[in-house]
């Protein structure tokens, strides 16, 4: 593969995502600081395809990523192939809006190749290619120019590595008859929603113990207010105000600006200060939450119980047996709040009631809450065992 020099001009740039643009797939990586930001900063992109690979510079002065960004989020045709891909996907979508399609992430594809649930990417390279990463400039300042060889080197590796990866994964779950599964998780991943950054929504991030209409309503003022603030001074959220101040506040509001010098994780000097006094803007503004936004309740299962309660954890453990069984991971098959759900009776809504799923496990699931699967020790091992009436009916 030929591995081109840093690339910090627009024409170099635009040739390139030319040739990228006649290829079946890319694979994408990016670096990025955010420690001390609210918005990611963008340091480096790397491409690669099966012949060529770049990486791009964007801190690069006159540097124009409008090629590849075209390329990413408006060629359909390219398939766009990321491990662990949400925080680029984050990072494409803050910049357009979009995000990249069709797109493919490894670390997902791993899950339905019985490689576990998060699949780091040094595991993934030595599990399908033998070959160990040198760690050494995993926490370099991506920011710092001039970037040396060995931090390029490093970069790039990201993407060269997972164009080997690719093919040999898509070929495994053609054999497997595992690639359907996937097109469902892959189009999530690619909804633009998912990136969206709505003040209206930030609320929903927040844990607080009540559910009083007002405690929630002040909870989502103050939280669009905390939002817009740190968008404005592109700072992280919680070097505004933290998440647990905002909850004290929401449940016990200051009546006057000058209460907030008594209030915890806030500074004295807020007591007269312009942030104070937004603050204090956004919680007299607040109203009830609506009934229509009430969240739904953490139980989601409705007088659940100590009886549902156990119905769960069986549920938890048939989904450990179906996963092992067919070698993927659980957490591809269903969610613990799923689990639970159906424990307390809901049938509807449920992922694992469609599709694959329930192919795969929820027609076990609700087999087992509708007393027709049990389980029994055969061998020394758990297995799955169908009642007379169950089998009489798959007859």
């Amino acid at each position: 593969m030929h591995i081109h020099p840093l690339v910090t001009d627009t024409a170099t740039l635009a040739n390139l995502c030319s040739r990228w643009s006649r290829a079946d797939f890319i694979t994408v990586d990016t670096e990025f600081m955010r420690e001390s930001t609210y918005w990611p900063e963008l340091c480096l992109i790397q491409v690669a395809d099966t012949e060529e690979a770049a990486a791009i510079d964007p801190l690069a002065r006159g540097l124009d990523l409008a090629p590849l960004l075209d390329l990413l989020v408006n060629n359909e045709e390219v398939l766009k192939v990321f491990h662990a891909g949400g925080q680029d996907i984050e990072i494409v979508h803050n910049l357009t809006g979009k995000t990249p399609h069709p797109l493919f992430d490894t670390q997902v594809a791993a899950m339905a190749l019985g490689q576990g649930e998060q699949i780091g990417y040094s595991n993934l390279v030595d599990s399908w290619l033998g070959i160990t990463i040198d760690k050494g400039a995993r926490f370099t300042d991506w920011a710092r120019r001039p970037l040396d060889a060995r931090q390029i080197e490093y970069a790039i590796g990201d993407v060269t590595h997972l164009a080997r990866i690719f093919p040999k994964m898509l070929e495994r779950l053609r054999k497997t008859g595992r690639g359907a599964w996937l097109d469902q998780e892959m189009e999530r991943l690619a909804d633009p929603a998912n990136y969206a950054n709505d003040p209206d929504q930030a609320w929903k991030r927040v844990r607080v113990p009540s559910r009083k209409p007002d405690v929630l309503g002040r909870l989502k003022a103050l939280a669009r207010w905390r939002e817009l603030e740190a968008q404005a001074k592109d700072l992280p959220r919680g070097r505004i105000v933290k998440d647990e101040t905002l909850a004290d506040l929401a449940g016990h509001p200051p009546r006057r600006q000058a209460d907030l010098a008594k209030v915890r994780g806030l500074s004295a000097t807020w007591a007269g200060n312009d942030i104070g006094a937004r603050l204090m803007a956004a919680v007299e503004a607040a109203q009830p939450l609506p009934e229509s936004e009430m969240p739904p309740r953490d139980d989601r299962k409705p007088g659940l119980g100590k009886d549902g309660a156990l119905v769960a954890d069986l549920l938890k453990l048939l989904l450990k047996i179906r996963a092992r069984d067919i070698d993927v991971a659980p957490r591809l098959l269903a969610r613990s709040d799923e689990l639970e759900a159906l424990a307390a009776g809901v049938r509807s809504g449920l992922a694992m009631l469609d599709g694959w799923r329930f192919d795969q496990f929820g027609r076990d699931a609700l087999d087992l809450v509708e007393g027709r699967l049990g389980f029994a020790v055969q061998r020394g091992k758990l297995k799955m065992t169908r009642s007379a009436q169950a089998e009489e009916e798959a007859a």
